[in-house]
């Protein structure tokens, strides 16, 4: 079978494109072939994998891959969904080099000839940011408005915001069209900074796409089962919908969607005011779990969208149905918990308004939320004044006394604030170069104490990342990509060097879904899966495998993962190593060991804690 990745290569800057061609073999989807032409072009690359458009739930992820301009090595981001259109337009990958003379729309249609309709038309970005709905949505509406009367069928449209011009971790917003009309359910290329990346270096403020290209996608459903009976005793659909649960309903926990499931299974491992939390008891964590999580924010979201069943797809035919709303806001854990607990805020009221103001500047919500707690506690503190960050006020940033709907509504408005700050640039906030940068330089004015409380992981000179809203060692690990899943993030202990080799197993997993544009949230039959698929369909199980080992293997030797620069970071591993110790009981001689180190010197058994994590990540990621 002659099969070929088909890569439209649009240059920005004259309008110009042409279709290069790579043989299947060579590579196989959007992660290694983006890596290639990340490398050759530094180009901004958006596409799906082969199986877009076939009857496998979950294969129509869009998967963006560059160097990040927020991460500072190769970064990859994928949006649910969007991928079901793009297939339509006949080729695997977009690849955007060169940068517009001035920030532009770039419109793809393709009709029912051969070629694709290649536009570049300017727009002006900040007037409309700030008109009609604002940020990424009211550039959405006027780019519909503009274009969409072109297309056949319902396009695509891919949008950036504010956040994207004014720091390095913008995102890319994008919403499913269905009958000639934008929904609400809102999809993210958030990690990783895409969307400072496609606006800051290319002037391309959004992509509108569709087409009615018509290829041979897979869809022989009674094939599908007999794979799946043979593997699994059971039909595609079956297994699938058992995959699923955790982000549909689980009736175990008599909620769902990953908000619901998270905060239900939590208990003591609770993350809130800054991560503050983990310096609690253990009672009072769950005290705190219970009176302001379960009682209330679960409580609200489990009324008001998982009774009701509030619940839609990304925008392709799929069992998770795991986007859960409540009117136009969709929540989603991660965003919810750092704009949420993290930011002292336990009121789903508040914590819409933050996170809907987020997501209308296009940032991506986890670091934002990340960046806000760490403000939030240097106002609570003093260490800095309200001034210098252009605010008024000072958060409420103690359990103690708290009132969850007042305090959580006053703390969510001053995170509206410090956003309007971080774009307008008040005071001393300035993020056009990360927030790390900014942190550094704040401490060498005002001391390393306003750094300290800062958790992010840092990669090269001045890369970042908010970690996942996980307390475990795993989400800090010196990984080539981290703020994904390429990394271990069970609640066990394993001893570090063990855990990075863990975490290498999880990147290659990872890989062989993202290499073919499968959502994560279908992993339990996926990973095993997908390569059989791969051999069924085009022959090449084991060089599919071995691309991605050697694809994993180039992506960790750039790896300049630096160690942990903020205090918090090695706190947050000495209490999650106590918390094993002292309440689920481990007895682990590695356990006791690493306890023992870090209370003779806990600052260079952090060091040695996170270079046995890397040591077992670079063991592992060899390409032979």
């Amino acid at each position: 079978m002659d099969v070929h990745q088909k890569v439209l290569l649009v240059d920005a800057a004259t309008g110009y494109y042409r279709v290069e061609r790579y043989a299947l073999g060579d590579f196989f989807g959007p992660v290694d072939l983006g890596l290639y032409l990340a490398g050759k072009h530094n180009s901004l690359n958006i596409g799906t994998g082969l199986l877009a458009g076939s009857i496998f739930p979950g294969s129509n992820r869009l998967v963006f891959s560059a160097f990040s301009p927020c991460w500072g090595g190769f970064y990859v981001s994928s949006m649910g969904g969007a991928g079901l259109v793009f297939d339509n337009l006949g080729i695997n990958m977009l690849a955007i080099v060169g940068r517009a003379a001035t920030p532009s729309v770039l419109v793809l249609n393709r009709t029912h000839g051969e070629e694709i309709e290649v536009v570049i038309e300017p727009v002006a970005v900040e007037q409309v940011w700030r008109g009609g709905r604002g940020g990424v949505y009211g550039l959405m509406d006027l780019v519909f408005e503009r274009y969409a009367a072109r297309y056949e069928t319902d396009p695509r449209i891919l949008a950036t915001g504010p956040a994207a011009a004014a720091t390095d971790f913008g995102a890319v917003a994008s919403v499913p069209i269905s009958a000639g009309k934008l929904t609400t359910i809102d999809t993210w290329a958030g990690r990783g900074g895409m969307g400072s990346k496609m606006l800051q270096q290319h002037d391309v403020a959004a992509v509108i796409y569709g087409g009615t290209f018509i290829d041979e996608d897979f869809r022989d459903r009674t094939v599908a089962d007999q794979w799946f009976e043979d593997k699994y005793q059971k039909k595609m659909g079956a297994k699938d919908l058992e995959a699923t649960v955790k982000y549909r309903y689980d009736p175990r926990l008599e909620t769902g969607g990953t908000l619901g499931a998270n905060y239900a299974t939590m208990g003591g491992r609770v993350i809130a005011f800054n991560y503050r939390s983990i310096y609690m008891d253990e009672s009072d964590r769950l005290d705190l779990h219970q009176r302001f999580v379960v009682d209330h924010y679960l409580r609200q979201f489990n009324e008001e969208t998982i009774v009701p069943k509030q619940h839609r797809t990304c925008g392709e035919p799929c069992p998770a149905v795991c986007k859960k709303y409540r009117d136009q806001y969709k929540k989603d854990y991660e965003p919810y918990q750092t704009m949420g607990p993290l930011c002292g805020i336990f009121d789903q009221r508040a914590a819409e308004r933050l996170n809907h103001h987020a997501d209308a500047y296009g940032f991506d919500a986890i670091s934002a939320g990340g960046v806000l707690a760490w403000l939030m506690e240097c106002l609570d503190r003093r260490l800095v004044h309200p001034v210098e960050l252009g605010v008024a006020e000072r958060p409420v940033f103690t359990p103690s006394a708290f009132s969850v709907e007042t305090d959580s509504a006053h703390n969510a408005n001053l995170g509206v604030a410090l956003l309007d700050a971080i774009i307008e640039r008040r005071g001393l906030l300035n993020l056009s170069e990360g927030a790390r940068k900014f942190a550094r330089r704040l401490a060498r004015d005002k001391g390393k104490e306003v750094l300290d409380p800062f958790m992010y992981v840092g990669y090269a000179r001045k890369g970042w990342m908010v970690p996942n809203q996980y307390w475990t060692p795993g989400v800090l690990s010196p990984m080539p990509i981290m703020g994904k899943y390429y990394m271990y993030y069970g609640n066990d202990f394993a001893p570090p060097r063990t855990l990075g080799r863990i975490n290498a197993e999880r990147f290659r997993a990872e890989l062989i879904m993202d290499n073919l544009g499968v959502c994560r949230f279908h992993r339990m039959w996926a990973e095993e899966m997908l390569p059989d698929i791969m051999q069924s369909l085009y022959g090449k199980k084991e060089q599919y495998l071995s691309r991605l080992t050697m694809t994993a293997s180039r992506i960790n030797s750039r790896n300049s993962s630096v160690h942990w620069e903020s205090e918090r970071c090695a706190d947050f591993v000495l209490a999650f190593l106590k918390r094993q110790h002292d309440v689920e009981n481990i007895r682990h001689p590695e356990l006791l060991r690493w306890l023992d180190d870090f209370r003779n010197n806990k600052h260079e058994a952090a060091l040695n804690f996170w270079y046995e994590i890397h040591k077992g990540v670079h063991e592992s990621l060899r390409e032979f």
